[in-house]
């Protein structure tokens, strides 16, 4: 295993000679001489160590004025499949073992050091390998307490939890609420909402004890309240008081003016590969849109064109999680849960700003 940063020019260029596909995604190499930028283990031609020049992303060679040399888009292509598949082999491992592995052991298991396989993992999926468990252990929470019979202690321990007290200090950040208020559907809950109008229409924001889980955008306010109570059928609705209109105003004025951004805490709750693909959303600039298929790529799951449009289709919290700059490969606006209409007018606020 390759225990090394390769934050050392010599460290680099050792990397450089001996191909060390370890070392791609630490850095790339660039040559002066033919303005080009290769991965460490690229099979083009050695340069002279004189014409190099080291660079931590392939992102910052570009701004020097770099691109990609033909034969190291076909070896990114390659190098990609294949951290895609170590860092699938990883995630397998976390969803087999009865109690998570540390990060160690899936290093060793996939041959990277700590510090290497944490930076991958982290730039295929969008999270920490961590963030990947807990959150699949989530999932596999939310399944056992409402398909199984078994008791809460049983679903506990079916989700890899070694002990009650270990679940206990997470279950809020991993559900929201009890386990045995989840189990019952939402019971126990207290969800504060209001319904106003913006420029798009009608407008529900509602409010958990953890954060925005609801941002409804539509043309029937009664429909959006409907919206809420099936998404929260046994939970406390609230509806709203002069506190929470403040909360309300935020929201508008940002769907208003994107500019001004939105600075509220947001109750993200869905399955391991939903919350993938929204904190892949969260990270498109604003005014910018990118394809279906390339937030796959990003997710490290190219294949997943469909299920990335299905998680969009999902996504409860409208403009905060802006599904909205996702669109089909040739450009053109897909469907948007709240109308394409309302997707092309958001869009064009971006692009003004």
């Amino acid at each position: 295993m390759n225990n090394k940063t390769f934050e050392t020019e010599d460290d680099r260029w050792a990397a450089v000679q001996a191909r060390d596909a370890a070392a791609d995604g630490m850095f790339v190499y660039a040559v002066r001489t033919t303005g080009v930028y290769c991965q460490p283990s690229s099979t083009a031609r050695l340069p002279k160590q004189e014409n190099v020049e080291f660079f931590d992303s392939a992102e910052a060679a570009e701004a020097a004025g770099y691109r990609c040399s033909r034969r190291g888009r076909g070896d990114q292509t390659s190098a990609a499949a294949q951290r895609a598949e170590l860092v699938a082999r990883a995630c397998r491992m976390m969803e087999a073992s009865e109690t998570p592995p540390t990060l160690g052991d899936l290093a060793a298991e996939v041959g990277m050091s700590p510090f290497h396989f944490h930076r991958v993992f982290k730039a295929e999926t969008g999270l920490t390998p961590k963030a990947y468990s807990s959150a699949y252990r989530a999932r596999k929470l939310r399944d056992e307490l409402t398909t199984s019979k078994a008791s809460i202690t049983n679903a506990i321990y079916g989700a890899g939890f070694n002990s009650n007290s270990r679940f206990y200090e997470a279950a809020d950040d991993l559900l929201g609420m009890r386990a045995q208020d989840y189990r019952a559907g939402g019971t126990g809950a207290v969800i504060r909402f209001a319904v106003g109008q913006c420029s798009l229409g009608a407008i529900l924001v509602a409010q958990s004890q953890r954060g925005i889980c609801a941002i409804l955008l539509g043309d029937d306010p009664d429909r959006l309240v409907r919206d809420l109570q099936d998404q929260f059928p046994k939970a406390e609705l609230i509806g709203c008081d002069g506190e929470f209109e403040q909360v309300v105003a935020e929201v508008v004025g940002f769907i208003e003016e994107p500019s001004i951004g939105l600075h509220l805490p947001l109750d993200v709750q869905g399955t391991a590969f939903q919350e993938r693909v929204w904190r892949a959303l969260r990270e498109i600039p604003p005014g910018t849109t990118v394809s279906y298929a390339k937030i796959a790529a990003r997710i490290g799951s190219p294949k997943a064109v469909r299920a990335v449009a299905q998680a969009c289709a999902t996504n409860h919290i409208a403009v905060a999680i802006p599904c909205h700059r996702v669109v089909r490969r040739d450009g053109e606006l897909a469907g948007y849960r709240w109308g394409v209409d309302r997707k092309r007018e958001l869009l064009r606020r971006e692009a003004n700003d």
